[in-house]
């Protein structure tokens, strides 16, 4: 996605289209699977983008608490980030991979869920995560 992109749709949100949120959500969008801080680090740096640790944490809460990525813990019990995807939101599935630990939004698969809870309880998110091997893994 261009830049201009990114901040046009911050600023449609009327959020303020910081260098540090355009390259953070510009390398979420290009990513195509979730990453991890350090991955997200690399590929900023990567681009000529380098941002202190703290800024960028800062940086992927502000993106998560916006909507504008979400954020899922790994088995490896690190978190990964994603870009929203404003056709599926984050009402999608994952699967991780249990040999290199990737992590990809399922957001064409729509599980049917049925979820019970006790009287008085509201329904408000549902977090399914498909473990297995990815090709790469499979094959190894």
């Amino acid at each position: 996605m261009l830049h201009m992109d990114i901040q046009q749709m911050l600023k449609e949100r009327r959020l303020r289209a910081t260098p540090a949120r355009v390259a953070t959500l510009d390398v979420l969008l290009s990513a195509g699977r979730a990453l991890t801080h350090h991955e997200v680090e690399e590929s900023l740096a990567a681009a000529g983008n380098r941002l202190d640790r703290v800024t960028l944490y800062r940086t992927l809460d502000f993106l998560v608490e916006e909507d504008l990525a979400h954020r899922l813990s790994g088995e490896d019990r690190t978190w990964r980030f994603s870009a929203q995807d404003k056709r599926s939101g984050h009402a999608h599935p994952h699967f991780c991979c249990s040999g290199c630990g990737a992590t990809l939004c399922l957001g064409d698969l729509n599980p049917a869920m049925v979820v019970g809870l006790p009287e008085g309880y509201s329904f408000q998110q549902a977090e399914l995560t498909i473990r297995g091997l990815c090709p790469a893994c499979n094959h190894a």
